[in-house]
Formats: structure tokens, sequence, C-alpha cells
């Protein structure tokens, strides 16, 4: 129902940590990369499928989640963009497309800002630019969103998460696209540790005063009924970024790529096929 792709399954040294990734297709590459608590089983098999018809797709488990390892650094955005950099450097892999949802558009800011030359296009989906500029969710979504996981299993945790994640219409709509997903997010949970440590980095990232900065061609997808990246954000991040290009989805909360993703994959897909 929800598409099937083959894909390979290896692990590369990249600094002082094991990467797991997948490359799907052939061409051009698109490197994506996922959020704060995601990973590689947290793409729609059916985007990738889609996708890797016109790029070669390279996804991966950020440094402690999945199956990457943890280390005992302290956790930076700049440090995951390190870490994406010198993983496109063992694949052979000088220049891509970038997609990153969420944290992951956090990550492929700072990926664009200190390796602008890795970097060809720029989709940012869902993100903000952190810092004191960012329009912060509100006190109670923040509450929910940071509440103790003590007690609770990964998929009640996951089960938690899910209307921070989807609208509520999309929710009663697509039960069984949500059980999907909850038991894609159960392959390889993320740790209690590593999540905390993760959100301190997010909480201390920052790029406002650096925007201007970026030259790739940059596409912005936020949907309007996002409560856990406010969609006031995407407006801060498109005046910011020099000739951003922004588009909005209707319909869609945080989790746009699921709930309006042939939309999503179209419009991406028309972004980096322009000369």
């Amino acid at each position: 129902m929800f598409g099937k792709v083959v894909s390979t399954m290896p692990k590369v040294k990249v600094d002082d940590i094991q990467i797991y990734y997948e490359v799907h297709g052939e061409g051009f590459p698109l490197a994506m990369i996922m959020g704060i608590s995601g990973n590689v089983d947290w793409w729609n098999p059916r985007m990738v499928q889609e996708l890797s018809k016109d790029f070669k797709v390279v996804m991966f488990d950020s440094r402690g989640a999945g199956r990457t390892d943890m280390s005992n650094r302290e956790y930076t955005i700049k440090l995951f963009a390190d870490d994406t950099a010198g993983l496109m450097d063992a694949l052979g892999i000088s220049v891509a497309h970038v997609f990153g949802v969420s944290m992951g558009g956090a990550i492929a800011q700072e990926l664009v800002l200190n390796h602008p030359e890795k970097v060809e296009k720029l989709v940012l989906c869902s993100a903000s630019c952190g810092g004191t500029k960012a329009v912060p969710a509100s006190a109670e979504v923040l509450g929910r969103f940071g509440a103790s996981r003590s007690g609770l299993s990964p998929e009640e945790i996951c089960r938690r998460g899910i209307p921070l994640i989807f609208s509520e219409d999309f929710i009663q709509d697509n039960s069984d696209f949500v059980e999907f997903f909850v038991q894609r997010v159960l392959i390889a949970p993320i740790s209690d540790e590593s999540f905390l440590r993760r959100l301190d980095a997010v909480t201390k990232f920052d790029t406002y005063d650096r925007l201007p900065q970026i030259r790739a061609p940059t596409l912005i997808l936020h949907g309007k009924r996002d409560i856990l990246v406010p969609f006031e954000n995407c407006s801060i991040l498109a005046e910011a970024i020099p000739n951003a290009k922004l588009v909005c989805f209707e319909k869609s909360a945080h989790g746009l790529i699921y709930e309006e993703m042939d939309k999503m994959i179209r419009v991406v897909s028309d972004f980096l096929a322009e000369p």
C-alpha cells in the first residue's frame, strides 16, 4: 500500500562514529536529513521510491539516531552537519542537493553555511533558524514535546508524539498510515539519552545572522497547521535567505512530507529540475 524500495544497508566510518546509510536510485545525489528523533525508517518508502526515479537518494541515521553510533562528544547542529559532509566524502559525493526536515533542516543550514561547495540546491522543510529570532512553539506544545519519557515504552512515546506531528484531520482520516508510521518508528527507536542530547543541540542552534550568506538556490516548505515549528518560521527563513522560494501547505502540520506527500514530491522535483 505504501510502496517498497530495494536498498543497500551498510555502515561507513565518519570521524569517530560508524554511520548507517542507504542509497536508492541513480542520478545526481539528493541527501535527505531527518529530524530530531528520526532516522532512515521515518521516510515514507513510497516517497523514496518516487524521488529515486530521478536522483541518487542518500539517507542516513544521524549521530545517536537509529543504527548510527552515539559517541560521547557534545552534540551540536554543526557537528551533525560536519558528519553529513564527512559521509558525503566517504561515499565519494562531492556535491549534492540537500533536503532537511525539522532538525534535519537545521543541519542542512549548517551544512550549506560551513560547506557551501557541497550543496547544489537546498530544501528546508518544517524548519526554523533557531535562536531568538525563531518563533517558538507554545508552552503547552513544548511541555508535551519535552515531557519525561521515564517508564514509557518506545511505542507509548511514539503515540504520545503523534498529535505534534500530524493534524487532527489527518490522524482521523488516515488511521492506516498512522499505524504504519508507528511501526516504522519502532524499527530502531531513539534512546532517551540521545533524544535529550539532540534536544539540547537544537536549543542552542542559531543561524539567523548568517542566513544571508547562503548562495545555494533554496526552497522552503511549511505546513500552515504546524504547532511544533510554528508556520511563522518559514517567512523568517524566506526573507533572510537570498532569493528563497516559499511553498505553503494548507492542510499540513509538522509532518507535511506525509500529509501532502504527493504535492511535496511534485514541488521538490520541479524545484530540483530547474536549471
